[in-house]
């Protein structure tokens, strides 16, 4: 298992990517085609992602990003492999290079994936992985329900 961290992606990662979103999120939020995963990109601002490799296969994805001045990520780990740490390891690869980020999470087991089994929310993986839960924040829209997430980077002495 290795970790690349590159500014841009290629069209044959972006297209591995697209598969593990829609494998993985929620069916609502699924992209129709590489095309469409593309603007949802190229609307991002400063990108920065993180591809987690098993064999060259790839098995996880995860990208930060600047929105209102702020740096945001997103992050994907296939159901194959949730549970044997590698989550963890994506996530600490972006808290190395960031000092503050904000996120949503779903939090809630109501929605299914594309296969027909439900999205367990995350939300307890983030919180054990020091992020502080801010139920007070959501986003709501058609497509998902959500709360915001943030990590600081604690200063050291």
């Amino acid at each position: 298992m290795h970790i690349t961290i590159q500014k841009g992606i290629t069209d044959l990662q972006k297209a591995s990517v697209l598969k593990l979103w829609n494998e993985e999120y929620p069916q609502k939020l699924q992209y129709a085609s590489v095309a469409e995963f593309d603007k949802y990109l190229d609307g991002l601002e400063d990108k920065t992602h993180f591809l987690l490799r098993e064999d060259e296969e790839i098995i996880g994805w995860a990208a930060t990003f600047k929105r209102d001045e702020q740096r945001w990520f997103a992050i994907l780990i296939s159901s194959v492999v949730q549970g044997k740490g590698y989550g963890k390891k994506l996530l600490n690869a972006l808290k190395e290079h960031e000092t503050h980020l904000l996120g949503w999470v779903i939090d809630h087991n109501k929605d299914s994936k594309a296969n027909g089994m439900p999205y367990c929310s995350p939300l307890v993986f983030y919180e054990k992985n020091g992020f502080v839960i801010q139920p007070e924040i959501r986003f709501e829209s058609e497509k998902m329900s959500a709360l915001r997430i943030e990590w600081k980077k604690i200063a050291s002495v």
